[in-house]
């Protein structure tokens, strides 16, 4: 795609974090920290407007460079969260220094020849990089961890149908003010306006994500759709997304019915999701113990709950998920995703 020459991956690589003042570039240095990732060397990299200023790192204050093309000169490893216009920018300056890109954006997702990762369903494709390896969507991210164990058991996926309960934080900051201005001046009973949000958010639920496109899905839910596909590399699976930002601050929520290609039992269903890759069951209705974005945020976990049959189709599962998408559907994502190259 560029000029990238694949070299081996040092144990102890320098990593830039493009987007260091973001939400998620923020939550990337707190990953990298928290996971005590083996960088020899993190560069915090951000507009010029943010450049000289400090961020916390392992005790330590790092100062922001401005992100130019020559920024990763020296470089092993970038972590990408500016924005799909940024990525493609600096795409080209980025891979053609032999720096391996993890773009949390949009842009490069869905493009031949970049592998799209979650490293609990499809790792080995970290491996097929020219360069460039693309972050999926949050939403999707939480739902294909968890179907994944349910593919596997079941030799395979025939139709996913899935409603989201997105919190306001998927629209950044400005998503997270204005649900704690909106409710504190419904409850003042002020005049407010949206402007993060096509509508209230407060005391409200809108079903737009995105914009909206020729066949009325948004654009959230298409990529639902393809990035589904492209992720467990079997495009027979059928989704059918509806994408809701709901007054949460943090964490997505998924309703998620699967019809599958075998027949499961409950209990088989519940084992498997116990003993899948990063996956919590919290499914205890006698003690009301199920999961809730309120109760997980800054978890790394994808949580399920709410097990059962779905009668109405042949082999059919219902469950309800929770995953923190800043972390999991994000930061903790790209992270793992570098984890793997520096094991390879």
């Amino acid at each position: 795609m560029y000029n990238y020459v694949k070299k081996e991956m040092p144990k102890n690589p320098v990593v830039a974090v493009a987007g260091a003042t973001g939400a998620v570039g923020q939550e990337m240095l707190k990953v990298l920290e928290q996971r005590d990732f083996p960088a020899s060397k993190v560069i915090p990299l951000a507009s010029a407007r943010s450049a000289g200023q400090n961020v916390d790192f392992k005790g330590e204050k790092l100062t922001i460079q401005e992100l130019t093309k020559d920024s990763f000169e020296g470089v092993d490893i970038a972590l990408f969260s500016a924005g799909g216009s940024i990525s493609e920018e600096f795409a080209p300056a980025c891979v053609n220094a032999g720096c391996v890109m993890i773009d949390n954006s949009s842009h490069f997702r869905m493009t031949d020849g970049v592998p799209l990762v979650v490293p609990e369903v499809n790792k080995e494709e970290a491996f097929n990089h020219t360069g460039i390896i693309a972050n999926p969507n949050c939403s999707t991210i939480q739902m294909v961890v968890a179907l994944k164990p349910l593919y596997d058991a079941c030799n395979g996926i025939k139709r996913v149908v899935v409603s989201t309960y997105q919190a306001a934080s998927g629209a950044g900051a400005k998503g997270m003010a204005e649900l704690y201005n909106q409710t504190k001046d419904f409850l003042d009973g002020k005049d407010f306006e949206p402007s993060a949000f096509a509508h209230q958010i407060a005391f409200n639920t809108i079903p737009h994500i995105d914009v909206f496109m020729d066949d009325a899905y948004t654009k959230e839910e298409w990529k639902m759709v393809a990035e589904t596909t492209k992720i467990f590399g079997d495009d027979r699976i059928a989704v059918a997304p509806t994408c809701v930002r709901v007054p949460v601050l943090r964490c997505h929520a998924e309703s998620i019915n699967v019809e599958l290609n075998a027949p499961i039992t409950l209990d088989e269903a519940k084992a498997a999701f116990k003993n899948a890759e990063n996956v919590e069951l919290m499914d205890d209705i006698d003690n009301l113990v199920y999961p809730m974005p309120g109760m997980l945020q800054g978890t790394d976990k994808t949580y399920v709950g709410r097990v059962r049959l779905d009668p109405t189709v042949e082999n059919g599962i219902a469950f309800w998920c929770v995953a923190d998408q800043i972390r999991k559907g994000a930061a903790l994502n790209a992270v793992q995703i570098a984890e793997l190259l520096v094991a390879y």
